[in-house]
């Protein structure tokens, strides 16, 4: 646990140099103090800030604020944080010789069905999506993502539930090399994105085929869209291992935040082990 929280802040800490970020000289925090517990809280402590500041604490001698103007200064550094994603994300891109890739989504619901009318965090029926593997319905976010081969999460989207997968497959910036192939499976089925993928991006989706397609898979290419694009799945696993039994939040902003911040200490973890 020490070696990776010592690993995680020198990975922010030396990108916030190489990009001339300075901190306050009267800020007792550091960001990259800061954006470090709270990785380490959704590594370790399933996203418990309170948690985590008290280890960074007695552990590593952190200074840290009250709690309020710690939670001001995460939500102020969620563009660094998605940055340091980003760059992450790209050096892994770089690292994929296979130039496979997956992409699928995952729901994160924020209260059950019965309590929607009750919940305060969101508003509408926007949020309201279903979960065709688990057979329900579920009132909150779901989240695209992009992983490696071995399953390394480089890119990802959060959206209202009630989107289609392809529908924020059209809205997600994909930035994959050309020459890249993105498994997905039959949810993902949209010829125009497809010819536009491999025209514009020399990206290949390969999408698994319904019944009904008019351009059916053969029987190799079939077998390789299931075997490659099932991995992600593990990944998805993963992620939902950090989070708690519910994701404490007073506002959506800070909902998603956590989110971005349960990935991202997944994707490190994994790339630190």
């Amino acid at each position: 646990m020490t070696e990776q929280t010592i690993a995680i802040y020198c990975f922010i800490d030396d990108f916030f140099l190489s990009i001339g970020r300075k901190d306050d000289t009267h800020c007792r925090l550091s960001d990259a103090e800061l954006l470090t517990t709270a990785l380490v809280a959704a590594r370790f402590f399933y996203g418990n800030l309170h948690s985590a500041c008290a280890y960074m604490r007695e552990h590593h001698g952190v200074q840290m604020i009250d709690k309020s103007g710690f939670t001001r200064r995460l939500h102020g550094l969620r563009e660094q944080l998605m940055a340091l994603f980003l760059a992450l994300g790209q050096s892994l891109r770089q690292l994929n010789t296979s130039s496979r890739y997956q992409i699928d989504s995952f729901p994160v619901a924020v209260c059950d069905n019965i309590r929607i009318a009750r919940c305060r965090l969101l508003r509408g029926e926007g949020y309201r999506g279903m979960c065709v593997s688990k057979r329900r319905y579920f009132y909150g976010f779901r989240v695209q993502l992009i992983a490696t081969e071995g399953g390394l999460p480089v890119a990802f989207y959060i959206h209202a539930g009630s989107f289609a997968d392809v529908t924020a497959l059209k809205a997600m910036p994909l930035d994959l090399p050309e020459g890249s192939c993105l498994y997905a499976d039959a949810g993902y089925t949209c010829y125009e994105v497809e010819d536009l993928l491999a025209e514009c991006d020399g990206v290949e989706l390969r999408a698994c085929r319904k019944s009904n397609s008019t351009r059916a898979d053969k029987p190799h290419m079939a077998f390789l869209k299931n075997y490659y694009r099932k991995r992600i799945e593990t990944t998805f696993s993963g992620i939902t291992g950090l989070f708690p039994k519910k994701i404490h939040a007073v506002t959506a902003e800070g909902f998603i935040l956590k989110l971005i911040l349960f990935i991202f200490a997944y994707t490190l973890n994994q790339v630190i082990e």
